[in-house]
């Protein structure tokens, strides 16, 4: 009986993974909407949305958060990434502000996804981890109208 459970359990578990409802790695893409409202603060909310790489797929260094600052017309001194970025939030107080550094952030991805593209051709067998992370950084960029809609 016991057996017969176990091998049920592994027949079950089997076709799970092999169909699309199972995502072992975070990858799997999702039709829901970022809830940016589970988070104690917005700007929390935020930094695990844009600046956690295994979400975002793209890292952004304080060099990165620096430039993207100076793009959107801040200028900002090197910190942690996380006081960068809370500073950042704080410069973007306004929808205007928020916009420009929403479309600094966009052309900063759009040129990490670049760089992603020019390895996959340059290294064909990367291809298959690169993908995964230019979907994520898409994935990402198309949060910030709702990003817009939801902060003001």
């Amino acid at each position: 009986m016991l057996n017969k459970d176990l091998s049920d359990l592994r027949a079950e578990f089997e076709a799970m993974k092999n169909s699309k409802e199972f995502c072992s790695d975070g990858s799997c893409s999702t039709s829901d909407e970022v809830d940016l409202k589970d988070y104690p603060s917005y700007t929390e909310a935020l930094y695990a949305k844009i600046l956690a790489p295994s979400v975002s797929g793209i890292y952004l260094s304080r060099w990165d958060i620096k430039d993207i600052a100076n793009t959107a017309g801040d200028s900002m001194a090197i910190h942690p990434r996380k006081r960068m970025f809370e500073l950042l939030m704080k410069y973007a107080v306004s929808q205007e502000r928020m916009q420009k550094v929403l479309d600094a952030m966009e052309e900063h991805i759009e040129e990490k996804i670049e760089i992603y593209e020019e390895l996959q051709e340059t290294f064909p067998h990367s291809k298959v981890i690169f993908e995964n992370k230019i979907k994520k950084a898409r994935k990402t960029i198309d949060t910030f109208p709702h990003i817009i809609k939801e902060y003001f």
